[in-house]
């Protein structure tokens, strides 16, 4: 039976629960790689140290070089209720969203330690709320905010690992070329590589680092019947001059995880722009224009990230390929295995 792109059904797959990996493989290279030749239709089952080996000579690699920051705080209401609040994105110098468990209302103050707390200003249909933070009696600009949430809060572990970060994590859950302050949740793809593997491939081959803030609708599935009536998140990205340089150049591009490819893609459609936000939605009717090849993890169903790698190898071949992964016993989402498209 054919799959219509179009419809979010088409991209469910059952994935054993115990598929879900709620920690890394040690060391962080030795995670599995699964390797999908277009050309051959070939598969190849290796291990992510041996990446090299299979990336064509004559390749660039972007990468995207944000850093998570520890956007998960535990505070209380006045009225002694207890809020958990994970930081969305800055959205103004003193305005940013969030999303909040637990009631919460216009003026709602949440206090968490030392006198850092946060009013709420606004409420929004998809559930994310504008608050801003303050220190005292002083409103914080977000770059004020950034070392005090990295003393109070916790790294946002994604909600299917189904338990709290513990320290390791702010290790694990950041890659080592991560640089600029700003996503809640890792570009995934980037998690396996060793500090002397991203150093080699480096070495061998043009490379560039893009900056995409990862916010936390990254996780959230399309409920629309048809994928192109979702409503698309937007992020902040910066395109470097590196990126830019080799953006521009006749190299292919291998594009490390899905957020480098919203990133390149995005810029592909708007090559005036350099930063701002980006809210491109890829999917088979929307494919990539610049993006040669991915380097990725395995997705949930009926998200956008899954439709992304459909973009790529149309909805059938990705079902096939999470099919094979399944039956392999591959690791899924985060913390788990990687696949190559060629």
């Amino acid at each position: 039976m054919q799959l219509d792109p179009l419809k979010t059904s088409s991209y469910n797959f059952t994935l054993p629960e115990e598929l879900i990996a709620t920690h890394p493989v040690e060391p962080r290279d030795h995670a599995r790689l699964l390797v999908y030749d277009r050309a051959s239709g070939t598969i190849t089952h290796s291990r992510f140290d041996k990446l090299e080996s299979f990336l064509p000579e004559n390749c660039g690699i972007i990468f995207n070089d944000t850093k998570v920051i520890k956007a998960r705080l535990y505070g209380t209401k006045s009225s002694g209720g207890k809020v958990e609040l994970l930081i969305n994105r800055p959205k103004e110098a003193y305005r940013v969203n969030a999303y909040i468990r637990g009631k919460v209302k216009p003026d709602t103050i949440i206090k968490f330690e030392e006198g850092f707390s946060a009013r709420v200003l606004e409420l929004f249909d998809d559930g994310s709320r504008d608050i801003t933070f303050y220190l005292d009696d002083r409103t914080l600009r977000f770059e004020e905010v950034l070392p005090i949430i990295d003393k109070q809060g916790h790294i946002p572990l994604p909600p299917y690992m189904h338990r709290d970060d513990a320290k390791q994590d702010e290790e694990d859950y950041q890659s080592v070329f991560a640089k600029h302050e700003g996503a809640v949740a890792a570009p995934t793809a980037s998690l396996h590589f060793t500090d002397e593997q991203f150093k080699r491939i480096c070495k061998n081959h043009p490379h560039a680092s893009v900056t995409l803030h990862v916010g936390a609708g990254t996780f959230k599935p399309v409920d629309s019947e048809i994928i192109t009536d979702h409503p698309m998140h937007s992020e902040y990205y910066h395109i470097s001059d590196e990126a830019e340089s080799l953006f521009k150049s006749n190299t292919p591009l291998l594009c490390v995880g899905t957020t480098a490819t919203r990133t390149i893609e995005y810029h592909a459609r708007h090559p005036e722009k350099l930063d701002g936000e980006a809210n491109l939605f890829l999917h088979p009717g929307n494919p990539p224009m610049r993006t040669d090849y991915l380097l990725t993890n395995f997705h949930l169903p009926q998200s956008t990230l899954i439709m992304l790698v459909a973009s790529f190898v149309g909805v059938e071949k990705t079902l096939e390929l999470y099919q094979e992964a399944i039956k392999k016993r591959y690791r899924f989402y985060s913390y788990g295995d990687a696949m190559l498209i060629l």
